[in-house]
């Protein structure tokens, strides 16, 4: 563990500090996992009394509770063990694609109570699909009640409103369901880029720094990226930025259109192209979909992989040119599906592309990022809105 003290300013009324020092155990608590009033005031700097009429503030709020004692050899009683109540709220995740509605349900520290997918047909019909989709996520919080929903889908979230803008060829009725479960359940839904949720994902099950700045690489059905510089997620003035599929890089010497970018990167990296290029290997690649990409790349030749890893290392050096992250995550279901190798040829042929000095890594959340990151995004509303306010 490392030692956070409290520092609530000198000027800072008594209620604004003792919000302060809630909120800063309250953190520790969910960071390091249940502890004792000792360990507490340890890493807080507080004194004795101070951590004692915290964690009693803590429990008469129904926040924290005693979750155990602890095992130390020594005289007199065991300590108690204070954990949050996790079971206070539960949230919700959704994933939603073009072909699947993924649903994650979990309580306030995150942890997965359940999880479910449905497939949707390209011929699908929206009312249904939006009807099938409200009925997956009650169906999966059991008749629970659901604190705060957090949904990732493809296209541009509009920062003033928080709808979503379809782009390209996406299906519409992704913005539809994300209204109806705003209207049916009652509660906050949260809407993000499904890109920029993988990235949250990532940031925070790495354990990036504060202040970290890296740039995440999404390579499967489709191509995006997440821009996170100085800790914070960037979205853009129009929340468009990281749409990498439409930098105007492609083997035909044509251009994409603010509607089309099957003629610029996406054309040129998304699963369509690798699964293309596998096949000119020699690779038996059936389908073009996201997952046959991702089979073809993990049977691929080096020689297949070297010259996906020169696509791919194209929009990693334009990305890098621009904002020279010093970090590039590769994620998506070829992205993960490289692991290490393909990150590496990135990283080699980015070197010859790029003075800048960048460091290519793999994903660390290859399962699941879209729907970690929404569980992530809706944990953290709900703790913001269920424990005290720092300030």
């Amino acid at each position: 563990m490392t030692a956070t003290r409290a520092q609530p300013g000198r000027n800072a009324s008594p209620r604004t500090a003792r919000a302060i020092n809630d909120r800063l155990a309250l953190r520790l608590l969910q960071e390091e996992g249940p502890l004792t009033a000792a360990q507490l005031k340890e890493l807080t700097g507080m004194s004795r009394p101070s951590v004692a009429d915290l964690v009693e503030r803590l429990q008469d709020s129904g926040l924290i509770e005693v979750v155990g004692e602890s095992g130390a050899a020594r005289r007199g009683p065991n300590a108690r063990v204070y954990g949050i109540v996790a079971d206070r709220a539960h949230v919700a995740g959704l994933d939603v694609r073009i072909d699947s509605i993924g649903v994650e349900i979990a309580d306030l520290l995150g942890r997965t109570l359940s999880r479910a997918e449905l497939a949707v047909p390209a011929d699908a019909d929206p009312a249904r699909t939006i009807e099938d989709g409200i009925a997956l996520l009650l169906g999966a919080a059991g008749g629970t009640p659901l604190h705060t929903v957090a949904c990732g889908a493809p296209g541009l979230i509009n920062p003033v409103t928080g709808r979503l803008t379809v782009t390209g060829e996406l299906p519409t009725w992704h913005g539809d369901l994300v209204d109806e479960v705003r209207s049916r359940l009652g509660v906050p839904v949260l809407l993000e880029n499904e890109v920029n949720l993988a990235a949250v994902a990532e940031q925070r099950v790495r354990g990036a720094a504060e202040g970290d700045t890296f740039v995440l690489l999404w390579i499967g059905g489709g191509v995006g990226a997440a821009l996170v510089l100085d800790g914070r997620l960037r979205r853009g003035n129009s929340g468009g930025a990281g749409e990498v599929g439409f930098l105007p890089l492609s083997h035909s010497g044509r251009i994409p259109s603010s509607t089309n970018c099957d003629d610029g990167f996406h054309g040129l990296a998304g699963s369509r192209a690798v699964c293309e290029l596998a096949r000119a290997h020699g690779l038996p690649v059936p389908g073009s979909d996201a997952a046959a990409a991702a089979a073809a790349v993990r049977a691929g030749t080096p020689a297949f992989r070297s010259e996906l890893a020169a696509r791919i290392a194209l929009g990693a050096a334009a990305v890098c040119a621009v904002l020279d992250p010093g970090q590039v995550v590769l994620a998506g279901e070829v992205g993960s599906a490289g692991g290490q190798d393909l990150a590496d040829r990135v990283s080699a042929t980015l070197a010859r592309l790029s003075p800048l000095r960048t460091d290519v890594r793999p994903t660390a959340v290859p399962t699941g990022p879209i729907l970690r990151g929404a569980v992530i995004t809706a944990m953290d509303s709900a703790q913001q809105a269920l424990f005290p306010p720092s300030a």
